[in-house]
């Protein structure tokens, strides 16, 4: 199915249902970015590249998984950048393409993280060519891809952490989903922020990190559970195709 039919359907999909999908998809994402870290925990040894090449052959379908959920993660929140850019586009269209374009670059570099995820099981697969290379320097390459997927990983967070801002603002606005988890997406977008320095990201551990999954949790079980408010949903939409700039206030008035 090409992105355009995709995105078509969408349109087509009504409002709670869009919601309730773009929760699904979210708690796949939360779902799959554990398995990831629990995979890299287990298996990855922080500075000893011996024990971590040792690790991946004599657990390489978890190291597998683990991938797989990578690709998982990336997947999930293309499809949620996709619902929540239909859902929000009545709010502010250009901020919600905005929010969409963060998301897609975010995305864009958490598939350069897979790559770097499985680069280890090329370098250490015993391949022939590889044999002008000590095994000590090929656990060493290995470590390093590693490591290059986590920075990579961590780049990404910005771009989320600028979606989650964004995202925040749009919910805050909406009047269809209620304040609170526009304001909760806002402290997780800063949460994410935290990541333009590892230094600082390592510094305030682990409450950004909690920050981000409370905000981003909140929503996804928001979504799941309830979905939006259809009606006001609608009239939003309405005022936005009608061209209106004094009905979003008036329903703002309504929402308070």
């Amino acid at each position: 199915m090409s992105t355009a039919v995709m995105m078509e359907r969408i349109a087509e999909t009504s409002p709670r249902l869009k919601a309730r999908t773009a929760g699904v998809f979210y708690l796949l994402t939360f779902l799959a970015a554990g398995v990831a870290t629990f995979v890299h925990g287990r298996l990855v040894v922080s500075g000893d590249a011996a024990a971590t090449a040792a690790n991946i052959l004599a657990h390489e379908p978890l190291f597998r998984l683990g991938f797989a959920a990578d690709l998982i993660v990336v997947a999930c929140y293309i499809a949620v950048t996709a619902l929540f850019y239909e859902l929000f586009k009545p709010v502010n269209g250009g901020l919600s393409l905005l929010a969409a374009f963060f998301s897609l670059v975010g995305c864009v570099i958490g598939a350069v993280a897979c790559l770097f995820h499985v680069a280890p099981l090329v370098v250490l697969g015993g391949g022939q060519y590889l044999s002008v290379f000590k095994v000590e320097q090929l656990q060493a390459l290995a470590l390093m891809f590693l490591k290059l997927r986590a920075h990579a990983y961590d780049i990404s967070l910005v771009f989320f952490g600028f979606y989650c801002l964004l995202i925040g603002y749009l919910v805050f606005r909406s009047t269809f989903l209620p304040r609170i988890l526009g304001v909760l997406m806002t402290f997780a977008g800063f949460g994410w922020l935290a990541f333009l320095s590892p230094q600082l990201a390592n510094y305030l551990s682990p409450y950004n990190l909690a920050a981000g999954i409370l905000g981003e949790g909140s929503l996804t079980l928001w979504l799941l559970v309830i979905g939006v408010n259809e009606q006001r949903w609608k009239e939003r939409a309405s005022a936005a195709g009608n061209g209106d700039r004094s009905a979003p206030s008036t329903i703002d008035s309504i929402n308070r």
